[in-house]
């Protein structure tokens, strides 16, 4: 019964690890920490993409009312991100994330100015 047992843990285990999918949650605030609703966020799956603006990983998302979108089903690997709302952006900022984790949702916040 114990090996049953061992072997029910360990196949959820396995099964929540290989196929959960990997999320990106980004959200996005102004100079003084303010959520920003309705910003354009687009995101690029190389540098060169993200300077020339060209071959984004999935369709531009708009901002929640508490500034979030949440980016499904990606790679777990480096992203490169574009903000813009009105005559604020990120240019000149964060842009770039660190190497997704698989199976989890990362987080990343990004400030416009």
């Amino acid at each position: 019964m114990k090996q049953i047992t061992l072997l029910l843990t360990l196949s959820i285990a396995l099964f929540s690890f290989t196929f959960l999918p990997t999320n990106l949650k980004i959200t996005v605030l102004d100079d003084v920490g303010s959520y920003v609703e309705g910003a354009e966020v687009t995101l690029y799956g190389t540098e060169d993409d993200y300077r020339n603006e060209e071959n984004p990983v999935s369709e531009t998302l708009n901002t929640n009312e508490k500034g979030q979108v949440t980016f499904k089903k990606l790679e777990a690997k480096v992203y490169y991100i574009y903000v813009e709302k009105g005559d604020l952006n990120n240019d000149g900022g964060a842009a770039q994330t660190n190497a997704l984790i698989e199976g989890k949702l990362n987080k990343v916040n990004i400030i416009i100015e």
